[in-house]
């Protein structure tokens, strides 16, 4: 519904609107411990019982409950604030945002409070990796002791929560709760009382975060924006309007420090819909343009009986006026006593994988790129990776290592036999009934008339006269990409050969030019081709020391079809 809202304001034109990569259980496991990501990966409502034990671990009360999709969930929302993490480390953007995470309760190898994988924590220790410093701030009306838990005794991350605290979920968040060890000082809690208002709330918000900012110095802050604290939501017990929650976001984008937003708790639908695109507005600088009367949207319906951007505060008791100026004193004056810019020695950043260390990109740089991309690039890199080994083998004469001998015996007899670069199938003859059609320029046609050669050879020497490289398979250019089809339709290709299959299905091979745009089945070809080759090769080698009958090597060739067929 928020990103429908979003969507029907025109706030996505000032926007780079990204589908995320779903996080694996590998980057989950940065925080969360192997074995329960398993469990999340393998529960489902029929085995909750067993794999919990009757309830007592990973899934412990009635509000974690298993259902269809759950692991797919979790991956979603913690790859969303992963992902976000990751473009603020890459100065790509200076404020994210994922209104699906948030989930601040989820311990290291528990659920909690309906939440199931702390994205939030992930999302802070990608940041680390290039930051000394982050600061969390939680405005949910829970206390965020998933976060706090996690970074209590470091001073690298500074904790902040607003919460009610008091005979209230989770019971965590006293004002005495400041961090142990490294971290003492460095976690911060503001509990409140029921019914505070918009302007209670920015008298302590600001000054707090004033303070910290301005004397803590954070390379980039993370904001969890629980729309439970507004007014009227089922489960919360503050009295903050929708423009009273959104000073929290105007607040802190005033500094321009690279910025998070997350979304988190928020139990009446409408309203966390409502306060999440103005924020979002905020984050753009829209708030003073929208129109508080909705556009139309699907969810329409749902924002009856007024139908406008708004969240307004009730008359609900307030009991936090003779408290909030004290707490106000006692935090201010804890603060005081914290040192200025812990800094942090230099180290070397850490990868997160094996992409990573090897230098790809994980993230496309436009929108409009496709998935594929990341394919050719590995394909590319593991090809110059395959020929440097090679390169050094070659100048290395003294080593005589296994692997260094086969290079230099593959470079030999390479020289000696006429160049095969991308041998595409079996080498069974070719019997085409087309031979007597007329010629043109074509490579395929050249190659028609010569019904005795070898299928092999006729594909390789066409797919050589056009491509050079893998490269040119992929990006374009004059490529021309070797596919079966089971038509007999000229206009699907020009037949290069027909051969009967065992299971007497035909397999026709013909060469279609390339004009459309880049799929993964190609760069998959353009793999297998290579390897495919390199395994032809191999094959061979046995063959060159003695004259072997013609029918055998199509027999042998047989052997490979599996492999070489796409």
């Amino acid at each position: 519904m928020a990103h429908q809202l979003v969507s029907s304001y025109g706030m996505l034109e000032k926007m780079h609107v990204i589908r995320p990569s779903r996080a694996t259980g590998i980057q989950m496991s940065r925080f969360h411990t192997d074995e329960y990501i398993d469990f999340l990966n393998r529960v489902t409502p029929e085995t909750v019982q067993e794999m919990t034990h009757g309830g007592t671990r990973f899934l412990v009360g009635e509000d974690n409950p298993a259902f269809e999709g759950l692991f797919e969930f979790c991956s979603i929302s913690a790859g969303g604030s992963i992902n976000a993490a990751e473009r603020l480390n890459a100065g790509k953007t200076d404020i994210a945002v994922n209104w699906a995470g948030g989930l601040h309760h989820a311990k290291k190898r528990d659920a909690s409070g309906f939440c199931y994988v702390n994205d939030i924590n992930l999302a802070i220790l990608e940041l680390l990796r290039y930051h000394a410093r982050v600061l969390y701030i939680d405005i949910d009306c829970h206390h965020g002791d998933g976060v706090e838990e996690a970074f209590y005794s470091t001073d690298r991350v500074l904790t902040c929560s607003f919460h009610k605290q008091k005979d209230y979920f989770p019971g965590t968040g006293r004002m005495e709760d400041v961090g142990k060890g490294k971290g003492k000082g460095y976690s911060v809690n503001v509990p409140l009382l029921n019914g505070v208002t918009d302007e209670e709330y920015q008298s302590i918000f600001e000054p707090v975060i004033r303070h910290i900012m301005e004397w803590y110095r954070p390379g980039a802050v993370v904001l969890q924006c629980g729309a439970d604290s507004l007014a009227n939501d089922k489960l919360g017990v503050f009295n903050l309007s929708m423009h009273g929650h959104a000073n929290c976001v105007r607040f802190l984008r005033s500094y321009n420090v690279p910025l998070i937003l997350l979304g988190g708790g928020g139990y009446t639908i409408k309203n966390v819909s409502c306060v999440w695109t103005y924020e979002t507005a905020c984050a753009v600088g829209m708030e003073n343009e929208i129109d508080l009367n909705l556009p139309y949207s699907p969810y329409l319906e749902y924002y009856g009986p007024r139908y406008r951007l708004e969240v307004a505060a009730n008359n609900m008791q307030n009991d936090n006026p003779p408290y909030l100026e004290n707490i106000k004193v006692q935090i201010l004056e804890g603060l005081r006593d914290l040192p200025f810019a812990p800094s942090v020695g230099l180290h070397q950043v850490p990868g997160t994988d094996l992409a990573e260390e090897t230098g790809i990109r994980v993230h496309q740089e436009d929108e409009d790129s496709d998935v594929s991309d990341l394919d050719v690039e590995i394909a590319q890199r593991v090809r110059t990776a395959y020929n440097d080994l090679t390169e050094t083998s070659l100048s290395s004469s003294d080593s005589d290592s296994p692997l260094q001998r086969r290079s230099l015996m593959s470079y030999f007899r390479e020289a000696e036999r006429p160049k095969r670069r991308y041998p595409l199938s079996d080498g069974e003859d070719v019997s085409d009934p087309d031979d007597d059609e007329t010629e043109d320029e074509e490579p395929w046609n050249q190659g028609r008339q010569r019904s005795k050669t070898s299928r092999r050879q006729l594909e390789a020497e066409a797919f050589n006269n056009n491509i050079h490289d893998v490269d040119d398979l992929v990006f374009g250019g004059r490529s021309w990409l070797a596919a079966p089809t089971a038509s007999n339709d000229p206009a699907d290709g020009i037949p290069h050969g027909k051969k009967q299959r065992a299971d007497g299905n035909p397999r026709r091979w013909f060469f279609q030019k390339d004009g459309g745009p880049n799929t993964a089945s190609q760069i998959d070809r353009a793999v297998a081709v290579r390897q495919n080759g390199l395994e032809l090769s191999n094959a061979e080698d046995g063959l060159d020391q003695e004259e072997e009958d013609p029918e055998d090597l199509d027999d042998m060739d047989d052997g490979l079809d599996t492999a070489s067929a796409v």
